[in-house]
């Protein structure tokens, strides 16, 4: 018999958020839906005692606590949090302002601890819980035009790592999990910034990423249900994975970027190992 989970969910309201918020409600368990504007969320659960929705902006730290706190009152724990609030950057690493940086890691990082470190004395006081945080293909590699928004999504990679190894004597889990391209609204007006800053010396690089970005998008090969339920899946076992490449593209972009590494490796092995004191032994 399948015991009934709780989950908190940030940015619930659309793209991934909202899939997995439906998926988690359909496989029987309760949901916490965390949005910026509860009153424009509209869905509607077959038992409505199974949802609740909150208000959260997740770069404000007070408001994260008092989001954890309402839902540890109306439900009693948090088995399962999700951070997934989030939004993309496309920039040149040079075209973008400090303050576009800044605004794009207080959502994808700062946002991200603000969630964990309001959720986190739950889950050790219960000793158990699964943290899954949303990177992306971008936290795995870095490509033209997406640099800083892959730098949050790496800071995402390492966070979750991390806290993998300082939470399992507590009995919690994290994962990290890495979508491609998938079929959301990531790549319109809604969840990406574009920088009005435009260098022409970038023409033929990110230009041409911000005209690819604008040909693909809703036209991406992931489908967003199909994650919803991997996420719903990883929840439910008792060993997750620590990380979770989602889609073919993103396993195939880390397969090249392991593939050029290991190449590095092997053309610069003698400079790579000969950094050791000499009376290192080998």
């Amino acid at each position: 018999m399948k015991t009934q989970k709780t989950w908190f969910i940030t940015g619930a309201a659309r793209g991934f958020g909202l899939e997995i918020t439906k998926a988690a409600l359909e496989s029987g368990d309760k949901v916490v839906a965390a949005v910026r504007n509860p009153e424009k969320f509209t869905l509607q659960a077959n038992n409505a005692d199974n949802l609740l929705v909150v208000k959260l902006d997740v770069t404000n730290e007070e408001q994260a606590r008092q989001a954890v706190l309402m839902a540890i009152d109306y439900f009693g724990n948090i088995d399962v949090l999700v951070n997934n609030a989030g939004y993309g950057l496309l920039s040149a690493v040079e075209e973008a302002s400090g303050e576009e940086v800044k605004a794009n890691y207080e959502t994808n990082v700062f946002g991200l601890l603000n969630v964990v470190r309001a959720a986190l004395p739950y889950m050790r006081a219960q000793r158990s819980g699964h943290i899954i945080n949303i990177s992306s293909v971008g936290g795995l590699t870095g490509s033209i035009g997406w640099g800083l928004y892959a730098s949050t999504k790496f800071a995402v990679e390492g966070i979750t790592e991390s806290l993998a190894l300082e939470l399992a004597p507590l009995g919690i889990k994290a994962t990290v999990v890495e979508p491609g391209y998938f079929r959301t609204n990531f790549l319109d007006s809604s969840s990406l910034t574009r920088t009005p800053n435009i260098i022409e010396d970038y023409a033929e690089t990110v230009g041409k990423m911000r005209e690819f970005a604008a040909q693909v998008s809703y036209k991406q090969p992931g489908n967003p249900l199909k994650l919803a339920q991997a996420i719903v899946k990883i929840a439910s076992v008792e060993n997750p994975p620590l990380h979770l490449p989602l889609g073919n593209d993103t396993l195939q972009f880390y397969l090249s970027k392991t593939a050029a590494f290991e190449k590095d490796i092997e053309n610069w092995y003698e400079i790579i190992t000969g950094t050791d004191h000499d009376d290192v032994s080998k």
